[in-house]
């Protein structure tokens, strides 16, 4: 569902959105940037919060690394 809103906008941006659609496509130009802002928002965070993980565990994933590389050197 469709709300209607208003948001300010600097007369620059307005223009460049301009540039970039006609005036009957805006709202779908605006939509589709702030969706794909978001995602990319969420995206950083989940990255941020995976390698926060791999950081919290990367002594014991080191320590089986060793492991498994030693049993390679045997072979």
């Amino acid at each position: 569902m469709k709300v209607k809103t208003s948001v300010t906008l600097s007369e620059e941006l307005l223009e460049a959105i301009s540039e970039e659609t006609d005036a009957t496509n805006r709202s779908a130009f605006i939509e589709t940037a702030i969706w794909g802002y978001l995602e990319l928002r969420r995206r950083a965070a989940r990255n941020r919060r995976e390698v926060d993980l791999i950081n919290a565990n990367a002594g014991e994933l080191n320590a089986e690394a060793r492991d498994v590389a030693g049993y390679q050197d045997e072979q």
